[in-house]
């Protein structure tokens, strides 16, 4: 019987994962049934709820599909093995460490301002209302492999910013206030880091940058966080299936 669930992400997206070997593992193919919920919670020892919230994520990305009043299939999707899809919304944390990398965020600058238009834009913000402004390097062994720039609605994140941790994952600290993001809209390029990025931060060897900005929405579809990620090219590759 398999063990619970122990490691730092969050429940469902755990057994979303535990869910997702269970089906290549046992050799489930397309059209075949999934166990029912009672033998699911049974074997991963896991709330009827979390559960629920893990099989909703498996329909979101297609892995299985629902007939009512039969169950849940396997998708024809599910055939396809992609590596690290780029389709995933996960924490940047969480992320680099799937990729076996043990990463040390250091925490470059941190401020309110008032966004420009195209931040104002994606969170929905009115003429009058501010921004906190976070601007991250990630590390594994000392080297840069991620420049990250996040803008949260200061509305949402009360109090001094000199007494919150700003160096651990934002979707955790979201979640502290309310506000965790589930999924986001985001948009794909490659890039060079910026000039002024590379000579204030010494990033000259950084190289090509895969860059990826997202909208982030919590629960309710309200956004709370503008993230702008420049992966470093080097260092991360990504999947994705088409259909």
């Amino acid at each position: 019987m398999d063990e619970p669930l122990r490691d730092s992400r969050t429940l469902a997206v755990q057994l979303r994962d535990r869910i997702a070997d269970l089906i290549r593992d046992e050799g489930l193919r397309p059209g075949d049934k999934l166990p029912t919920e009672a033998q699911l919670t049974q074997r991963f020892k896991i709330s009827r709820p979390a559960l629920r919230e893990a099989l909703k994520l498996l329909e979101q990305d297609d892995v299985i599909y629902v007939e009512h009043g039969r169950g849940r299939f396997v998708s024809a999707l599910s055939a396809v093995q992609v590596d690290r899809p780029i389709t995933v919304f996960e924490s940047v944390t969480d992320m680099t460490r799937q990729y076996g990398y043990r990463p040390i965020n250091k925490v470059l600058s941190i401020a309110e301002e008032t966004p420009d238009k195209q931040v104002a834009e994606g969170l929905r913000l009115g003429p009058t209302d501010r921004v906190i402004r976070i601007e991250r390097i990630r590390l594994h062994e000392d080297e840069p492999i991620l420049y990250c720039v996040d803008y949260l609605p200061r509305g949402i994140i009360p109090g001094r910013l000199y007494d919150i941790d700003w160096s651990g994952s934002l979707l955790n600290l979201l979640e502290e206030y309310g506000n965790r993001p589930r999924m986001s809209a985001a948009s794909v390029s490659s890039v060079m880091l910026p000039k002024e990025v590379v000579e204030r931060h010494g990033l000259q060897d950084f190289g090509p940058a895969l860059l990826i900005t997202e909208v982030c929405f919590n629960a309710a579809g309200e956004p709370v966080n503008y993230a702008i990620d420049y992966h470093r090219g080097s260092h991360f590759s990504f999947s994705l299936t088409r259909k």
